[in-house]
C-alpha cells in the first residue's frame, strides 16, 4: 500500500512540472503575439496528458485446499469431571512384628575319655654286662695305634625284642673313620641287652645311645 502510494505522487509531481512548463510556454507565446496559437497547442496537450490514480494490486484469493487431503478428525470433548466423589478411607491395621527367633544353643562333645593309665612302665632296653668291655685295647685299629691317633666316637644302636643289636650308627665322630668303625663293629658283636617293655610290659623294639673314648694303651 505504501509502495503505491508513493508511485501516486510521483506521477502528480511530473504531472505539475509538465503544466508549469506549459504555463511559462503559454506566457512567452502571449508575449511575442502568438497567444493562440499557443492556446492552442496547451489545449491539445493538456487534453493529452490525462492523470489516471494506479489502483493498488490486488490480493490473490488463497489457493483451494488439495482434493485428496482427508478431512481434519472429528476430536470429541472430555467427559466432564465429577469432583463429588468421595476421599478415599485410609485404614491403618496394626499387625504385631514376629516373634524374634528362638535361640539355638549346640552342646560341645564331650571331650573323649583319657586312655587308661599303663599297666607297666615303659622301658628302653638295658644293657647286659658292662659296655665297657664292648671295646678293648686289643681292638685298637693296628693303623690308628701307630699313627697314635685317638677320640671319641659316639653311637647309637636299634635293639630288638631278642636284645641283638640290629643296626648302629654313628653320633659323634672321633675324627678318625676307621676309628668311627671299629666301634660299631664290636658294639655289634658284643652288646647284648635286655629288651625294650611297653606299657603291657611285652617286649618291644628299643635304642640305645652311647660312646666309646679311644685311648692309646700305657705300657
Amino acid at each position: 500500500m505504501a509502495y503505491a502510494d508513493q508511485q501516486m505522487s510521483g506521477n502528480k509531481i511530473t504531472a505539475l512540472i509538465i503544466v508549469a512548463i506549459l504555463h511559462i510556454v503559454l506566457g512567452y507565446a502571449l508575449v511575442t503575439g502568438l497567444a493562440y496559437e499557443a492556446y492552442k497547442k496547451v489545449k491539445e496537450v493538456t487534453s493529452a496528458v490525462n492523470i489516471e490514480e494506479e489502483k493498488p494490486p490486488e490480493t490473490p484469493p488463497p489457493p483451494p485446499p488439495p482434493k485428496d487431503q482427508p478431512p481434519p478428525p472429528i476430536v470429541a470433548p472430555p467427559p466432564p469431571i465429577s469432583f463429588n466423589a468421595p476421599a478415599p478411607q485410609v485404614q491403618t491395621v496394626t499387625e504385631a512384628p514376629p516373634p524374634p527367633p528362638a535361640p539355638v544353643f549346640t552342646t560341645a562333645a564331650p571331650p573323649p575319655p583319657p586312655p587308661p593309665p599303663p599297666k607297666f612302665q615303659p622301658k628302653g632296653p638295658a644293657p647286659k654286662g658292662s659296655p665297657g668291655n664292648w671295646a678293648t685295647s686289643n681292638d685298637y685299629p693296628s693303623r690308628a695305634l701307630r699313627e697314635e691317633r685317638e677320640g671319641v666316637t659316639g653311637f647309637r644302636v636299634t635293639v630288638g625284642t631278642d636284645g641283638k643289636v640290629t643296626s648302629c650308627e654313628i653320633t659323634r665322630s672321633s675324627g678318625s673313620p676307621d676309628l668311627d668303625q671299629a666301634t660299631c663293629d664290636n658294639v655289634r658283636r658284643r652288646a647284648r641287652f635286655a629288651p625294650a617293655t611297653d606299657g603291657e610290659g611285652a617286649p618291644t623294639t628299643g635304642s640305645y645311645t652311647n660312646s666309646i673314648r679311644w685311648v692309646i694303651p700305657k705300657d
